[in-house]
């Protein structure tokens, strides 16, 4: 859940719920039901797409907004301040291995999707 409200949050235009799979790798059906949650306490809203009745955007309300801005931001925080614990060589490092990793870890998603 934590992956799916942050980033909603800073979605200020909102996301369909594909979007939010492809950031978060989750699947489509633990998304579906996290987004369903989120509906039932009214943290999100779920409008319809005019050019495509199949998607849907998926928007955080202002009472979902207040509910998790102390969490969120505490949690961009704390990864701000992990990461300026390293130094830039060592940032640098990090942020193309995770690139690196992140791009290898969609390939075998996909592949594994497409068997």
């Amino acid at each position: 859940t934590l992956l799916v409200v942050n980033a909603l949050f800073y979605a200020e235009d909102g996301m369909t719920q594909a979007e939010i799979c492809r950031r978060t790798f989750q699947s489509k059906q633990t998304v579906n039901l996290i987004i369903k949650n989120l509906l039932k306490d009214g943290y999100v809203t779920v409008a319809g797409v005019p050019e495509n009745k199949r998607n849907k955007i998926v928007r955080m309300t202002g009472s979902g907004k207040a509910y998790c801005e102390k969490v969120v931001r505490h949690i961009t925080w704390a990864e701000d301040t992990a990461m300026s614990m390293f130094t830039p060589k060592e940032q640098e490092q990090l942020i193309a291995l995770s690139r690196t990793f992140t791009k290898n870890l969609a390939e075998l998603i996909n592949r594994e999707t497409e068997d």
